[in-house]
């Protein structure tokens, strides 16, 4: 992945990957789309103050994030609904992680989050929300996918306000969202809706990213719908990071990030 003028790149096919995770169907026993661990890895890197950090994911799915944190030495929670998934990531945190400390997922409503950390002050929140509908997880009642939208919002934007309140000050929170559209096609700026209830929360955008995505067979997918209703695929996500606290403390809360120039060949 490389970053330059505020698009990273996934890389998510190639070494990087293998050598984090194997790849298999374990990691996301729903069959919806991998996380990439190298956005993981440099979000860790970047954004958390030391090793040994503890971070919230209350939108857990897969288990690319959790592995990544244990493999960096840090202290991931994870809070996801279904069981069939925690299994499968519990799964592969063992064939991946050997005798590295493993992550911790809980099978539960993130509304309920409180209860399972009540002595943690996070130094980190990251996350990928469901798309509301578009990807459907599960039959649970409680699931944000099986939602009227209203709903989906209002217990969505009480997930964010709940995890903000679990972060320390001073801290970074980091989520990757997407838009999506509404039943006649239009966009209902899902990332915008994010944003405010970040900052209704306490937390503000500090930083934004894009994320490319590889595109495998998006050309062929949008084909149809482009061709009658001139609808673009999207090929990237947004990469939105907050900042809760004062951001004159950056440098002496977070560790100087070593930038080294990068030789290009003239020919």
């Amino acid at each position: 992945m490389n970053n330059h003028s505020g698009v990273l790149h996934n890389s998510n096919t190639g070494r990087e990957s293998g050598e984090i995770y194997n790849g298999g169907d374990a990691c996301q026993a729903s069959g919806t789309s991998i996380f990439d661990p190298v956005l993981c890895e440099l979000i860790y890197l970047w954004f958390t103050p030391y090793k040994g950090s503890y971070i919230l994911d209350p939108f857990a799915g897969g288990s690319v994030r959790g592995i990544v944190a244990a493999y960096l030495e840090h202290n991931y929670i994870g809070i996801d609904l279904s069981e069939n998934q925690i299994a499968a990531n519990r799964l592969n945190a063992q064939e991946v992680l050997k005798d590295i400390q493993p992550p911790v997922w809980i099978c539960d409503d993130s509304e309920n989050l409180e209860h399972y950390t009540k002595d943690i002050e996070f130094d980190l929140i990251f996350s990928c929300p469901p798309y509301f509908d578009l990807e459907i997880y599960s039959d649970d009642n409680r699931d944000l996918s099986n939602m009227q939208y209203d709903k989906f919002i209002e217990k969505y934007r009480n997930i964010i306000s709940k995890s903000i309140g679990k972060l320390k000050d001073n801290r970074f929170a980091c989520f990757v969202v997407s838009d999506i559209r509404d039943r006649k096609g239009f966009y209902r700026n899902f990332p915008a809706t994010t944003i405010d209830a970040f900052q209704d929360a306490g937390a503000i955008l500090y930083n934004e990213a894009i994320l490319v995505n590889v595109a495998g067979s998006l050309p062929i997918r949008v084909g149809k719908q482009f061709a009658r209703y001139r609808k673009l695929g999207r090929l990237h996500q947004k990469v939105l990071i907050f900042y809760k606290g004062d951001p004159k403390t950056i440098k002496q809360e977070f560790n100087e990030i070593e930038i080294t120039e990068i030789e290009m060949d003239e020919h």
